[in-house]
């Protein structure tokens, strides 16, 4: 195969991130892209794509956006349950269960952490033909030069 060779659709934003949060390949929409529920595979059976992208510390970004997803959400439950109790809001009750969630909340959102920040990957960097061949391949990093790297 040539590099070059493979035409690339490019899916919608909307596509890419439904597709992420349905736990499948943003790009192609493949499933059973992980080993585990903490584990993506190292690339899509359906599409070849590597799922970092060929880069280490690819998902130190997915860390980030599942915390702050976390944190926003239990942000405004705990807001709205504060709304709803008020005057006598049962603080020391919203102390143990905010910290019960937010700890089960970030394991719970870790694998569509994983999935939407690839998806918000794509968005910003398209895949490119040459980048999919590469993947395809088995390129390594220091291959060669591509446009994303």
């Amino acid at each position: 195969m040539n590099a070059g060779s493979t035409s690339v659709a490019r899916p919608s934003i909307t596509q890419l991130v439904f597709r992420a949060l349905q736990l499948r390949c943003p790009h192609c929409g493949g499933r059973k892209i992980f080993e585990s529920f903490f584990e993506l595979k190292d690339r899509c059976p359906t599409c070849g794509i590597r799922l970092e992208r060929g880069e280490k510390d690819y998902f130190v970004g997915a860390y980030l956006f599942n915390l702050i997803a976390v944190e926003l959400i239990l942000f405004f439950c705990v807001c709205g349950f504060v709304y709803f109790t008020w005057p006598d809001p049962p603080w020391d009750l919203i102390t143990y269960v905010t910290a019960f969630l937010m700890l089960s909340g970030c394991v719970f959102c870790y694998p569509f952490a994983k999935t939407t920040w690839l998806a918000v990957d794509l968005a910003i960097r398209p895949l490119s033909p040459e980048e999919l061949d590469w993947h395809r391949q088995d390129g390594d990093v220091g291959d060669r030069e591509l446009p994303h790297v």
